[in-house]
């Protein structure tokens, strides 16, 4: 079993990817469309990506997509708050 990446590390990946996405974190936050412990789920699975240095790069080379990577494990997730 291979570790899980770093909190922080895997927040910021996943902060990019939905800015990416058009999707507010934050307002979904606020209108409860999505809770912390969501939240805390998204950046929890995203610590288990098996390439996290092939999202970073995704992330620098797109100014905004309409999906997230296939291997992205919060790809469906991202996809309903980008809505």
């Amino acid at each position: 079993m291979r570790p899980l990446g770093h909190p922080r590390q895997h927040y910021w990946l996943v902060k990019g990817m939905a800015k990416r996405l058009g999707a507010d974190v934050v307002g979904a936050v606020e209108t409860g469309e999505l809770d912390l412990s969501e939240w805390s789920g998204m950046v929890q699975a995203c610590r288990g990506c098996s390439d996290p240095e092939g999202c970073r790069k995704w992330l620098d080379r797109t100014d905004h997509a309409d999906a997230a990577p296939e291997v992205c494990r919060n790809r469906d997730r991202l996809a309903r708050l980008a809505r």
